[in-house]
């Protein structure tokens, strides 16, 4: 099993997806209780562009237990995947438990934004937006300004009279 999930992750590493997802299906259908290869399943179904098929992988992986580095890709891959599919409620949670248990994580925090675009809730989006501008940037301009980002990210609708 352990030498069949390598070649599959090596495939898809090669630009192989269609390969890598034939033998990774194999693989689930076979060991359908093993976390990692729910959670590569899920993440080959997404490089084919097949979201409806990612989802239970993605989902089931999660609910047996993946180790902490998988468990944050596949709740952002799952959240994602949720957005695309306009299950925007679904995408949200799954964002906020990621962003819950990993802090840290900017790239959850940018995805959770634009699930926020989707519902319709622009102030709160372009706050975490801004704020993760102005934590992340190397861009020397946008550093000079960190301190004022940081203050009108959650204050664009108010003005200074």
């Amino acid at each position: 099993m352990k030498t069949v999930l390598k070649e599959a992750i090596e495939l898809r590493a090669a630009g192989k997806q269609e390969e890598s997802n034939q033998l990774l299906t194999v693989l689930a259908q076979q060991f359908p209780e093993h976390p990692q290869i729910n959670y590569q399943c899920a993440w080959s179904f997404d490089l084919l562009g097949e979201e409806e098929k990612a989802v239970p992988y993605y989902e089931k992986a999660i609910q047996l237990g993946l180790e902490k580095e998988d468990l944050e890709g596949a709740l952002l891959g799952l959240g994602s995947t949720y957005r695309t599919l306009g299950e925007y409620e679904k995408s949200r949670s799954t964002f906020a438990k990621g962003i819950e248990l990993f802090p840290s994580n900017q790239a959850l925090k940018v995805f959770l934004a634009m699930t926020l675009y989707n519902l319709a809730e622009h102030q709160q989006a372009m706050d975490i937006l801004l704020k993760c501008l102005a934590e992340t940037s190397a861009d020397k301009n946008i550093s000079a300004y960190k301190k004022a980002i940081g203050f009108y990210a959650d204050k664009l609708d108010e003005t200074w009279n």
